[in-house]
C-alpha cells in the first residue's frame, strides 16, 4: 500500500518538474535571426532619351532611263547616200555632226525651180513698173492734148456762131476732142488696173518666197544633224537603202542627264512627309504642285544595286500621277546631271540605260525622340528610375527605321532607358545602370544618316 502511495505521487511530480524546464528552457532561448531575401541587382546598359536630329529616309529601286530619247525619222524620202563612220550602236558623238545624208538631187532640183519662179515674178513686177510709168506719162500728155483740144473747139464754137466758118469745121473740132477724152478715159482704166496686177504680182512673188523657204527647208531636212552630245543607240538604216517619210533611222540618248523612274511602297513614302505643311493645295496647278516638291526638300542618293561604294546626286522632279493597287507602290522619277562624269574604268561606271539601281530618299533632319528598335519590347521600354529600380512602361510608336525608333507618346527627354535584355522583368527590379555614352553617339549618327557622294 506504501509502495503504490509513493508512486502516485513521485509521478507526477516528475511530470511537472519536467513540464516547467521545457517551459523555462523555451523562454530563455534566444530568437532565431531571419535572412532577409531580395532580388539580386541587375547590371544593364542605359541611354538618356533625347530629341536629336532624325532623317527620315527609304529605298527606292528602278531601271536608269536617258533624259532625252531621240528616235531620228525621216523627214523626206529618197535613197541614203552618206552615213558617218561611227553612226554605230554604243558609240558617242557630238553636237552638230553630221550623221547622215539622203540624196539631194531631187530637192536641189526643186529649190532652182522656186529661185527661177520667184525671179521670174520680181520681173513681172518690174516690167509692171515701167508700164505703169509710161503709161501715167501718157495719161498726162493725154490730158494736156484734152485742154488745148478744148479750147480749140470753144474758139471754133465762137467763130461758128459768128457765120464765119461752116458748120463741118466745129464738127471735125469736136469729133477730136472726143476722141482725146476717149483717150483720157482708157489710159485712166489701165493705170486702175496696175494696182491690182501689181498686187497679184507681189502675192506671187510672196509665194515664189514660200515655195523658196520650203525647198530650201526640204533640201537642209536631206541633211540629219545631232542637236545634243548623244551616245548612239539602236541603228536601223544602212547605206543605199531607199528611206520613206516617218522610217526610224536611228536612236540617239542625251548625255547630260538620265532619269531613273523610282518605284517605292507608298507606306515607306508617308513617313518622308512627316512635318511637310498640311495646307491645302489645288494639284491641278502645276505651280501648287512644283510648290510641294520644294517643300518636300527630299535628297535623292543613287548607287547601283550591286556596287553601293560609288553613288551619284539625284534629285526628284515628278511623281507618279498614279499608285500601283496591286503592289501599293507609287512612281518617284529623279534625275541625275552628268552621269558620264568622274568615270573611272572598272570602278565607277557612267550610269547607262537599263541599269539597276537603288535610290536613297532623305527627308531634312527633325529633331524627334529616338531610342533603338531593341530597347521595345512589344509596345514597351524598360525605363531605370532615378532610384535605380525598373519601371515599365508603354509608349506609342510613330515610325520604325532600321534599328531606330520614334517615339511621340510614353517617354520624355532627359529619361534613362535600358538597351539590354533584362530578365526576370519584374517592375520594381533593383538596377545598377551604366551609361553607353558610345552607343549614343553611334546612334545618333545613324539617326542623321548622312551620305557622300564621290
Amino acid at each position: 500500500m506504501k509502495k503504490i502511495f509513493q508512486k502516485s505521487f513521485f509521478l507526477p511530480l516528475i511530470v511537472i518538474i519536467a513540464v516547467t524546464l521545457v517551459i523555462y528552457k523555451v523562454k530563455t532561448k534566444p530568437p532565431i535571426e531571419h535572412e532577409v531575401l531580395q532580388f539580386p541587382t541587375k547590371t544593364v546598359e542605359i541611354i538618356t532619351v533625347r530629341k536629336i536630329p532624325f532623317r527620315t529616309r527609304a529605298t527606292a529601286y528602278g531601271n536608269v532611263e536617258p533624259a532625252i530619247l531621240l528616235k531620228v525619222k525621216t523627214e523626206v524620202s529618197g535613197k541614203i547616200s552618206y552615213i558617218h563612220p561611227k553612226l554605230k550602236q554604243g558609240d558617242s558623238l557630238a553636237k552638230g555632226t553630221v550623221v547622215l545624208r539622203i540624196e539631194p538631187t531631187t530637192f536641189e532640183f526643186s529649190l532652182e525651180q522656186s529661185k527661177a519662179g520667184l525671179a521670174g515674178s520680181k520681173s513681172a513686177l518690174k516690167q509692171l513698173e515701167v508700164e505703169e510709168k509710161a503709161t501715167s506719162n501718157s495719161f498726162k500728155l493725154v490730158k494736156q492734148n484734152l485742154k488745148v483740144g478744148q479750147k480749140e473747139l470753144n474758139r471754133i464754137i465762137k467763130i461758128w456762131k459768128r457765120k464765119v466758118i461752116a458748120r463741118s469745121a466745129v464738127d471735125t473740132e469736136e469729133q477730136k476732142v472726143l476722141q482725146l477724152r476717149q483717150q483720157v478715159e482708157d489710159l485712166q482704166g489701165k493705170l486702175s488696173s496696175y494696182a491690182s496686177r501689181k498686187a497679184i504680182t507681189k502675192s506671187q512673188i510672196e509665194q515664189s518666197k514660200t515655195q523658196l523657204a520650203q525647198s530650201k527647208d526640204t533640201l537642209e531636212r536631206t541633211e540629219i544633224k545631232l542637236p545634243f552630245d548623244a551616245r548612239i543607240g539602236n541603228v536601223s538604216v544602212e547605206k543605199g537603202e531607199f528611206a520613206a517619210v516617218g522610217n526610224i533611222l536611228f536612236e540617239a540618248l542625251g548625255t547630260q542627264a538620265v532619269e531613273i523612274n523610282a518605284q517605292l511602297a507608298t507606306s515607306q513614302f508617308r513617313p518622308l512627309l512627316i512635318g511637310l505643311s498640311h495646307h491645302s493645295s489645288n494639284l491641278q496647278n502645276p505651280k501648287s504642285l512644283a510648290i510641294i516638291m520644294n517643300k518636300m526638300h527630299l535628297e535623292a542618293i543613287v548607287h547601283l544595286v550591286s556596287n553601293d561604294v560609288e553613288k551619284w546626286q539625284g534629285k526628284l522632279i515628278r511623281i507618279g500621277e498614279a499608285i500601283d493597287p496591286i503592289r501599293d507602290m507609287i512612281d518617284l522619277v529623279v534625275k541625275v546631271n552628268n552621269p558620264y562624269k568622274n568615270v573611272i574604268p572598272g570602278k565607277r561606271p557612267p550610269l547607262l540605260k537599263g541599269m539597276y539601281v537603288a535610290v536613297q530618299f532623305f527627308a531634312p533632319a527633325k529633331k524627334m525622340l529616338v531610342v533603338p528598335r531593341k530597347a521595345i519590347h512589344q509596345g514597351r521600354v524598360y525605363i531605370a528610375k532615378p532610384d535605380n529600380k525598373l519601371e515599365i512602361r508603354a509608349v506609342n510608336i510613330l515610325h520604325k527605321q532600321g534599328q531606330l525608333v520614334v517615339i511621340n507618346k510614353g517617354i520624355k527627354a532627359g529619361e534613362k532607358i535600358i538597351i539590354t535584355d533584362v530578365i526576370p522583368v519584374i517592375e520594381g527590379l533593383p538596377l545598377k545602370p551604366i551609361l553607353a555614352s558610345e552607343y549614343e553617339l553611334q546612334m545618333a549618327q545613324d539617326a542623321l544618316g548622312k551620305e557622300v557622294i564621290k
